[in-house]
């Protein structure tokens, strides 16, 4: 019998995040607290720009735009925030802005903590390979597949994987 596999991707529906951000937009122009604020939030090449004029107001922009993210299905971890990863909105003349950027694929980084990790917790007769920026995972049981994306899904990863290919 051949081996089964299936492939670990990290993609971004960019569909989905555009219909968020539209609803979060929407929201922002409607409610009375975001009012004289100066509260937006838009696209800007690839990444998203939240403004307000404090602080706290742009940190709530984030807020909304989170939720309607989570409501469409969309992982929080495919947001990079630059830096240290922390949201953390800084000064710009009059505003506070701060500027979000959607994650693509796995960096060499995770892929090898993510292959380690299969090889040490993982069923023995399974094995990862990195394949550019996706993992492809090969076993001759489909029982040990299945076992590996338990253990992905319960893994606290800092990159929302997809599993893809599964064959």
């Amino acid at each position: 019998m051949a081996d089964s596999s299936f492939d670990i991707v990290s993609k971004t529906d960019k569909q989905e995040v555009s219909n968020a951000l539209n609803q979060a937009a929407k929201e922002i122009s409607t409610r009375y607290d975001f009012r004289g604020v100066g509260a937006s939030i838009e696209w800007s090449g690839e990444a998203i720009v939240m403004k307000a004029n404090s602080e706290e107001r742009c940190l709530a922009v984030l807020d909304v735009f989170q939720t309607k993210l989570v409501k469409r299905g969309v992982s929080l971890k495919s947001l990079d925030y630059g830096g240290d990863g922390d949201p953390e909105p800084k000064p710009s003349g009059k505003e506070y802005r701060l500027d979000a950027s959607l994650k693509d694929g796995i960096s060499q980084e995770n892929a090898k903590k993510i292959s380690k990790l299969i090889r040490d917790e993982g069923p023995k007769s399974v094995k990862a390979r990195i394949e550019g920026d996706e993992l492809r995972v090969t076993s001759k049981s489909r029982d040990d597949l299945q076992e590996v994306q338990r253990l992905l899904k319960g893994a606290d990863l800092d990159v929302a994987l997809q599993f893809t290919n599964y064959r």
